[in-house]
C-alpha cells in the first residue's frame, strides 16, 4: 500500500524511489502540472491515479480513457497512473500515443464518461501533467480539483476489485476520419501544416489530406521530444514567425500550426501575417452566425472586444459573453449556454453540434477555418481579416510570478484598478468605462481599448493582454507606459516570457 505522499523528498535518494512524491502546487484550477522529478515521481504519479479512481467512483463511474503525448517520460508516468487507477478498480481503456482531443473523442468513441490524459500540453521539457474529466465533453474545473487535490495529499484512497486494462484499438484512426469529416474543400488550397515536433505531428497532415487539402507542406511534423526548434506552442512568436516564412517561402495560401498536445490551432495568412486566435474566432463567428442565426458565442477576457461591437454579428443577431480564460471555463460555459461555438484567444477552439461534440480539438478547428475560406466565395483569408474592424492586440505577455504568489499579486492589481475608477483616474488620457473581474481584471476604456491582467491557471505566472482601437503604438503604450510600470511596483513579478 502506498504512504500518503510528501513534498519534501529529493530525487536519487532512497525516499523518493520508495515514497511518493506529490507537491500541492501541482494541483491547478483545472488541471494538473508538476515538475516531474522535483515536484512528482512515478509513486506520486500512482499516487494520483489511485485519487483520481477513488474520486470517479465517488461520482458513480468506473471507465476511464487514458492516453499520453510524446515526451521522453510520458510512457512511462501513464503507466504509473493506470496502475493507481486499476488498483482502485477502474475498467481502464488505453489509447496509446495520442493528442488530447483524440482521448476526449474516445469517451464518445469508446462509451467512456472519464479520461485522463498525460500530457505537458506546450509546456517545456521537463513538465508533464494529467487533464481530466468525468463529464464528457467537460473536464475538471476547480471543485473536481480541489476534491482531487483532497484525496491526494491525505491519502483518502479506496481500493477495489475488477481493475483492468486493455488497449483499445482503432482509435487514432477513426479520430483522424472524423475530424476529416468536418470539411469538404471545393477548391484547391496550399497549406502549411507546423507542428513544431509535437505529438500531432503524428495525426494532422494526415487527416489535413483527408479534408481535401490539395497539397499539405510538412513543417516540423517528424516527432522529437527535445523540440529541437522550439516549443510547439502557436501563441508563441517563434513558431508564429516560423510559419510565416513557410508561408512566403511556399506561396501558401494559409499556415495552420498546432501546440503539443493537438488541441489549439494558430493561423498564418497568405500574405506571411499572423492572424490572433480571437481575431480568427471572430471571422469563425461571422461565417457560423450567418449559417445559424440568434447564435451564441463564448470568448475569454484575453480575446478583442470586436466581438462587442461587430456590426456583422449584430446583423445576424448574434450574442457574445465574455468568460474566465482556461480551456474548462471556456468549454463549460459553451456547453452551459448552448453556445454554437467558445473561442481562447490561445488558441482553444470549442464546437457544439452540429461542428463538434463541445471540446477543444486543433484538427477540428482547421476544419471550421477550411471551410469557412472555402465557403468564402474564392477570398483569400487577409482578405477576410481586412475585412474585420481595426484593432490592435497585443501578443500574450507573462511576466514570472510564483505560485504561491501570484493570485494575491492579481488581487492587488484588481483592487488599484477599482480604486483608480472610483477616484476618476485615467489611462493615457481615457476614462475606464468597465472592469471585468470574472478573471483577474480587464479594465476596458472609452475608446474601447482595454488591458488584461491575470493568474495564469498552469504556470507561475502572469498574464498579460492589451488592446487598442487606435494604433500599434498606442497599444505598445498601453503596456509600456501602463501594465508594465503597474506590475514592476510588485516585487514578486519578474522577467517576460516575450515583450512588444
Amino acid at each position: 500500500m502506498l504512504h500518503v505522499p510528501r513534498a519534501d523528498l529529493v530525487p536519487n535518494t532512497l525516499a523518493f524511489e520508495t515514497e511518493p512524491l506529490v507537491k500541492a502546487t501541482g494541483f491547478r484550477e483545472y488541471d494538473a502540472r508538476w515538475l516531474f522529478g522535483p515536484e512528482i515521481n512515478l509513486l506520486g504519479v500512482q499516487a494520483l491515479g489511485l485519487s483520481l479512481g477513488t474520486y470517479i467512483q465517488e461520482l458513480g463511474h468506473r471507465k476511464i480513457v487514458v492516453g499520453h503525448d510524446y515526451r521522453s517520460y510520458s510512457l512511462s508516468i501513464k503507466q504509473a497512473l493506470t496502475l493507481g487507477l486499476v488498483s482502485a478498480g477502474c475498467e481502464v481503456l488505453d489509447i496509446g500515443l495520442a493528442v488530447t482531443p483524440m482521448a476526449y473523442f474516445a469517451q464518445f468513441d469508446l462509451d467512456a464518461p472519464c479520461v485522463a490524459m498525460v500530457t505537458a500540453s506546450h509546456n517545456e521539457n521537463g513538465w508533464t501533467g494529467v487533464k481530466m474529466g468525468a463529464e464528457r465533453p467537460l473536464t475538471f474545473g476547480p471543485d473536481e480539483m480541489g476534491r482531487l487535490k483532497e484525496i491526494t495529499l491525505n491519502g483518502l484512497w479506496r481500493t477495489g476489485e475488477g481493475g483492468s486494462v486493455r488497449m483499445a484499438d482503432g482509435v487514432a484512426e477513426r479520430y483522424i476520419q472524423d475530424a476529416a469529416n468536418r470539411a469538404r474543400l471545393t477548391r484547391p488550397l496550399r497549406v502549411v501544416c507546423a507542428c513544431g515536433n509535437g505529438t500531432a505531428g503524428a495525426f494532422a497532415p494526415q487527416a489535413l489530406r483527408k479534408m481535401g487539402v490539395a497539397e499539405v507542406i510538412e513543417m516540423d511534423t517528424a516527432l522529437d521530444w527535445s523540440f529541437p526548434k522550439y516549443n510547439p506552442n502557436p501563441e508563441d512568436q517563434v513558431m508564429l514567425h516560423a510559419m510565416a516564412e513557410a508561408v512566403r517561402a511556399h506561396g501558401a495560401d494559409l499556415a495552420l500550426g498546432f501546440d503539443g498536445d493537438g488541441d489549439r490551432c494558430g493561423v498564418v495568412d497568405d500574405e506571411g501575417e499572423e492572424i490572433f486566435a480571437d481575431k480568427i474566432g471572430l471571422m469563425l463567428a461571422r461565417d457560423l452566425s450567418g449559417l445559424h442565426k440568434d447564435a451564441t458565442f463564448v470568448v475569454d477576457v484575453k480575446s478583442t472586444g470586436l466581438f462587442a461591437t461587430d456590426e456583422v454579428l449584430k446583423a445576424n443577431r448574434a450574442t457574445t459573453v465574455y468568460w474566465k480564460t482556461g480551456h474548462s471555463y471556456i468549454k463549460r460555459k459553451t456547453a452551459e449556454l448552448g453556445a454554437l461555438a467558445g473561442f481562447e484567444k490561445s488558441g482553444h477552439f470549442f464546437f457544439n453540434p452540429p461542428n463538434g461534440r463541445g471540446y477543444d480539438d486543433g484538427l477540428v478547428a482547421a476544419a471550421a477555418i477550411l471551410s469557412m475560406l472555402d465557403r468564402a466565395g474564392g477570398k483569400r483569408l487577409s482578405e477576410l481579416k481586412k475585412a474585420l474592424p481595426v484593432a490592435w492586440t497585443s501578443l500574450t505577455m507573462s511576466p514570472h510570478c510564483a505560485d504561491e504568489e501570484k493570485y494575491a499579486v492579481v488581487e492587488a492589481i484588481v483592487r488599484e484598478y477599482q480604486e483608480l475608477r472610483k477616484a476618476g483616474g485615467k489611462i493615457l488620457g481615457r476614462q475606464i468605462a468597465d472592469l471585468i473581474t470574472v478573471n483577474g481584471v480587464r479594465v476596458a476604456l472609452e475608446d474601447g481599448s482595454w488591458v488584461l491582467v491575470r493568474a495564469s491557471s498552469n504556470k507561475p505566472e502572469l498574464v498579460v493582454v492589451v488592446e487598442s482601437s487606435r494604433s500599434e503604438d498606442d497599444m505598445r503604450d498601453l503596456f509600456r507606459k501602463e501594465v508594465k510600470p503597474r506590475l514592476a511596483k510588485h516585487p514578486q513579478v519578474g522577467g517576460y516570457n516575450q515583450e512588444i
